[in-house]
């Protein structure tokens, strides 16, 4: 039986509150019906629809109408994880949302959320952090279960930037998708996350949507700066926890580029069979491309109890992060 990952925390804090583990497991996935394919993208920005596979691996995505909302696609997410992990949605103290797209300004998406799924005693928190935000939120909940505050919680990634896009412009038209993915962490007598390293670097120019605008992204520059972010947090994390590349079963990267995943598993040297690429049917969903591939993973048998899992990301801001883990949410306390 492999040694388990130690806490980030290893000493009691004041006042003596009783420092556990924190587990993950059971991902789930939710997105919209509506599918729009490669064609109807490559014929309105003049290009042939087997252009935009071979430069991005996407074929299609799925992708809100319009009277369709965020915080119910996250909710849908929320009420498959419930289901699957069958715990009643009272028992649940924190309820984490990472996304980027929430339907108002306020109130945020975590509240919606929680009263959706009849989370009456969850604190509802968002975090932003574009791409990233998953493997953020991840971090926040960890803390917060390996300190005692918390000890059943449920994070969701979701994020529906097609709405957001200048579907006029080739760069980015066909990239993004909407969708949204769950994973359920409780606390535990002994740790399975591993170190969680987040970075970021002031970049403004590179991605972003102003105010009422639409997405504006420096492609090659923004390839450039993630392949190689991602590669370094990847080595970050391992070197952290005392581990080689080797010993870690499975990497679960943001799904923003086949290219780039193809690229960070070159640089690193890593076997593709332990890189998730999922990104042909969903595009890049931002916050919600983590938890979709974990879930991707475990439902085609990829990702099992007991694995050693790194995910990282790569968004705008710049930010980026890497989180290791244990998978698996058997014999929590």
């Amino acid at each position: 039986m492999r040694e388990a990952l130690a806490p980030v925390v290893d000493q009691a804090p004041p006042g003596g509150r009783e420092l556990r583990g924190a587990a993950i497991g059971c991902a789930v996935l939710a997105v919209p019906e509506l599918t729009i394919t490669n064609a109807p993208i490559a014929e309105r920005v003049g290009v042939d629809d087997r252009w935009i596979e071979t430069r991005t691996g996407i074929r299609e995505r799925r992708v809100l109408r319009d009277d369709e909302r965020v915080s119910d696609l996250a909710a849908e997410a929320g009420r498959l994880a419930l289901e699957r992990c069958g715990v009643p949605a009272d028992e649940f103290d924190l309820l984490i949302v990472a996304t980027t797209t929430q339907d108002e300004v306020t109130p945020n998406t975590a509240p919606l959320v929680a009263g959706a799924l009849g989370m009456t005693n969850a604190a509802p928190i968002d975090v932003g952090a574009a791409c990233t935000a998953f493997v953020s939120a991840l971090q926040v909940t960890t803390a917060q279960l390996e300190s005692g505050r918390s000890r059943q919680a449920l994070v969701i990634g979701v994020d529906a930037l097609h709405r957001y896009l200048d579907h006029d412009d080739r760069r980015t038209a066909a990239l993004f998708g909407d969708g949204a993915g769950a994973v359920v962490m409780t606390a535990t007598s002994e740790g399975r996350m591993g170190p969680v390293v987040l970075g970021s670097e002031s970049a403004l120019e590179m991605i972003r949507i102003p105010r009422g605008g639409t997405l504006e992204m420096r492609g090659h520059e923004t390839f450039v700066n993630a392949v190689a972010r991602i590669s370094e947090v990847t080595l970050d994390v391992v070197e952290r926890a005392g581990l080689g590349l080797d010993e870690v079963d499975l990497f679960v990267y943001h799904q923003a580029n086949a290219r780039i995943i193809s690229a960070v598993g070159a640089k690193l040297g890593l076997p593709p069979e332990r890189v998730i690429d999922c990104i042909a049917n969903y595009g890049n969903t931002s916050a919600a491309s983590v938890p979709i591939a974990l879930a991707e993973a475990e439902a085609d048998g990829r990702l099992r109890p007991g694995m050693r899992v790194l995910a990282g990301a790569f968004g705008a801001g710049f930010t980026w992060g890497g989180a290791l883990m244990e998978w698996g949410l058997d014999d929590a306390a």
